[in-house]
């Protein structure tokens, strides 16, 4: 057999590749003499090649060793949430100064040896990684746990896809999403998934929205069972538009409101009126102004002693109301009535400091909310808010209340909207009441019944005359209507409405209304979900029978949580596969335990400066308990940048 080998320095590599047959049919002596090279010189490549091997390995060790350096330190950074860029100098442009840099150099001095080394092959450099090298670990930490997160959602495939409102990470609008799904222990969960760039209008948005989910996430939207949506104001539309492509798509994503938002809230703040925004915005700066100082929480409750000094029960509820965050709640806005004329007083007198006790800042705050108060548009809005809203405000409370509650509220709903619908038949007597009260409100505040400034200057070349009612009757209480008719309508369609009537199933329910069985046209919804939709019938009526006839004693779970949680459900796997669905739905609440993820989130943006918050480092933060396998992490990342160079 013919062996070609290479000359010099690489024939050992040839050498190498001949099986050991062949090698012992040739003599050394002839293997050198084919490529007239010397015993010494083979004997010195010899030990130069073994060298060479010895050295490769360990350098590839050194680099991993060092990478995970780099990610255990990043890790550690963004899951206590501490800036990498610890100055707030805005003209550094290097991530890698200050928190990064400082925990690395502290780590080499500690006696990291690889750092070590990184620093003594190149002293003259001082950062022991680039701010582009860092951007590329921060991207692929980013990437390694959403694909986790995957991993854990797709294992139980069912899950309801929830977003909060848009919020703004240097400079670019962006989307919190957040995923609800039940584990393998049969508890539900909610991870935050990440942000996605809303930049952009209308379908192209809702396509390039969807297809970051489905291409980019990974994500089986067949598999999607609900969706809920904070809209807000300007942003209503393009949300609505999202929402609106993701059912047509997939159908069985029933769109619902979420639990973390009263519903009544929720239809506000959807609401692009200039008045209800006005409404919405002063209720934020209330909130935030009475969390400065206790001292001003009892300055408000002076207040109300003061405008109900006949009625000592009444001032006393409204004292433990304003004790808790009450702008959040269901009945907000009946609230914000009566203790209006409470809360300008506060404010004024905050305001005007005469003793002096109040910082600059608080007292320019309780300015700018005293401006809002006393504009008639905000009295007016509130005023129709109060009204209109109070028709769905114990539906909306009963839906996001108890299992029992949320159940007697799927068959409540034609008697709400039918009260809509003569509301809006009769619109001009009732916008007479609303205005008549708001006025009165008003006179009582001194503040003079206007037309927005806004509007007039837009009415000014025109020369024309508005009369107040005209203009709010026009410009809020006939859209505000519509607008609830209509999104009561979209949040609460007939297959919202058989899932909460699935609720029958939850056994605390059946011994409330044991004369009547549960109705398997509800459960049929997701017939495509269960292990045997032939069984489902006869399951369904052994499954009431259970709980109807309970014995003595016996404790009935009166939750989805706690039914889910039954040690002999696993008998009844059709009934498991429907409550497991349900269970990913966004408008039932969570236990306290499995909402960690959404408080963090709200942790993390309300506690971050914005010149530190960072859209990947988020993902890191809110998702502390996800799994950091710093090796997988090396890997990857290896992976993905192969080149060193930059390194």
């Amino acid at each position: 057999m013919t062996v070609w080998l290479c000359v010099h320095g690489n024939y050992l590599r040839a050498i190498k590749m001949i099986s050991h047959s062949h090698i012992c049919c040739c003599s050394t002596d002839f293997l050198l003499a084919t490529m007239s090279v010397s015993p010494l010189e083979v004997r010195k490549t010899q030990a130069e090649t073994k060298k060479d091997d010895v050295q490769t390995v360990p350098e590839d060790d050194e680099y991993k060793e060092y990478l995970k350096t780099l990610f255990e330190v990043l890790v550690l950074l963004g899951g206590q949430n501490i800036p990498l860029k610890g100055s707030v100098d805005d003209k550094q442009d290097s991530l890698t100064s200050s928190n990064f840099q400082a925990l690395l150099e502290y780590r080499m001095n500690a006696g990291d040896e690889g750092l070590k080394k990184k620093y003594e092959s190149d002293p003259e450099k001082k950062e022991f990684c680039s701010s582009a090298q860092l951007n590329q670990l921060i991207e692929v930490c980013e990437e390694f746990i959403r694909k986790e997160l995957l991993e854990e959602v797709s294992k139980n495939t069912y899950f309801s896809l929830v977003t909060d409102d848009l919020v703004k990470i240097s400079e670019e609008w962006l989307l919190p999403v957040f995923l609800r799904y039940v584990d393998q222990t049969n508890c539900q969960r909610e991870r935050f998934f990440g942000f996605l760039s809303f930049e952009g209008d209308g379908e192209a948005l809702a396509e390039r929205l969807l297809s970051q989910l489905t291409d980019g996430w990974g994500l089986n939207m067949e598999h999607c069972r609900g969706q809920a949506h904070s809209c807000s104001d300007t942003h209503f539309s393009k949300i609505k538009a999202f929402a609106t492509k993701l059912t047509e798509k997939y159908p069985m994503a029933v769109l619902t409101p979420r639990s973390t938002c009263a519903l009544n809230i929720s239809l506000a703040s959807s609401m692009v009126l200039s008045g209800v925004q006005l409404v919405m915005h002063t209720f934020k700066k209330i909130e935030s102004f009475f969390s400065h100082s206790p001292s001003l929480q009892l300055e408000l409750e002076h207040a109300i002693s003061i405008f109900y000094p006949d009625k000592e029960d009444k001032a006393n509820e409204l004292k433990e109301i304003c004790r808790t965050s009450w702008t959040t709640k269901h009945d907000a806005f009946e609230v914000a009535v009566d203790i209006l004329e409470s809360l300008l007083l506060c404010v004024d007198s905050v305001h005007d400091n005469e003793d002096m006790r109040w910082s600059d800042h608080v007292t320019h705050e309780a300015l700018e909310l005293s401006k809002a108060l006393a504009d008639f548009e905000f009295v007016m809005a509130l005023v129709v808010l109060k009204n209109t809203l109070s028709l769905t405000r114990a539906f909306g409370k009963n839906v996001q209340g108890s299992a029992a509650d949320a159940h007697l509220a799927a068959n409540s709903l034609k008697a709400v909207l039918h009260c809509l619908t003569e509301v809006s038949d009769n619109i001009d007597v009732y916008h007479e009441f609303w205005h008549d009260e708001a006025v009165n409100l008003a006179a009582a505040l001194e503040i003079p019944c206007k037309v927005p400034r806004s509007f007039l200057r837009k009415q000014a070349e025109s020369g024309a005359t508005v009369r107040p009612e005209s203009y709010y009757k026009e410009h809020l209480s006939v859209p505000l209507v519509n607008h609830i008719m209509k999104e009561m309508n979209d949040l609460f369609c007939e297959n919202h409405l058989k899932a909460l009537r699935c609720l029958s199933l939850v056994p605390a329910v059946i011994e409330q209304n044991k004369s009547a069985e549960p109705e398997e046209e509800n459960v049929q919804m997701y017939k495509n979900d269960i292990p045997n939709a032939g069984t489902l019938p006869a399951e369904l009526h052994c499954w009431w029978v259970k709980w109807s006839h309970k014995g003595k004693g016996e404790a009935v779970p009166s939750t989805l949580h706690e039914t889910l949680q039954l040690a002999d459900v696993k008998f009844f796997p059709n009934m498991l596969a429907v409550l497991r669905v349900m269970g990913t739905l966004p408008t039932f609440t969570l236990e306290s335990s499995c909402d960690v993820a959404y408080r963090r989130y709200k942790m993390y943006m309300e506690n971050t400066p914005d010149k530190f918050r960072s859209k990947s480092l988020a993902l890191l933060n809110i998702n502390y308990d996800a799994k950091h396998d710093l090796d997988s992490m090396v890997e990857a990342y290896m992976k993905t940048y192969p080149n060193r160079e930059s390194v």
